[in-house]
């Protein structure tokens, strides 16, 4: 990856919508360089896809939720079970498989606190192998970017 191809992703994070032209010009290329350029980091697998930013208290979700797991085992076909439960739950925006005390991390919208409560009793909780939760919730969210510094 050179210079240019890190002002092309820079460009991008910014607005992925602008068009080929515009993003060329930005990056002093004409627009059929430019563009095998971004064809070329999509299909290294850099450019995972283009999203649009939604704002959860918008869509009505007033609370974020970090949710602790702690599974009953640490056996393989528990922990890929329970992933592939999660992949399936649309309020469970992010899920990470972390070190320490839990086994996973997951961030979850609700739309207020009673709602979290319930999915948290019938959702959470009956998912394969979870012993035990423990969950915190955002009171202000400070930086919430999906931008990632570049190399």
């Amino acid at each position: 990856m050179d210079k240019i191809d890190k002002q092309i992703l820079t460009s991008l994070q910014d607005d992925a919508r602008v068009t080929i032209a515009d993003l060329a010009d930005r990056v002093s290329l004409t627009s059929s360089p430019c563009w095998r350029r971004v064809k070329a980091l999509e299909e290294g697998g850099i450019i995972r896809g283009y999203h649009a930013e939604l704002d959860p208290r918008r869509l009505g979700y007033d609370v974020t939720a970090f949710v602790s797991v702690m599974l009953e085992n640490h056996r393989v076909d528990l922990g890929e079970s329970f992933e592939k439960a999660v992949l399936g739950i649309p309020q469970v925006v992010s899920c990470h498989n972390v070190s320490g005390r839990y086994d996973f991390m997951l961030e979850v919208v609700a739309t207020d606190l009673e709602a979290f409560g319930e999915f948290a009793r019938n959702v959470l909780r009956t998912l394969p192998g979870v012993k035990e939760i423990y969950s915190s919730f955002s009171l202000k969210s400070i930086k919430h970017q999906r931008r990632l510094p570049l190399p």
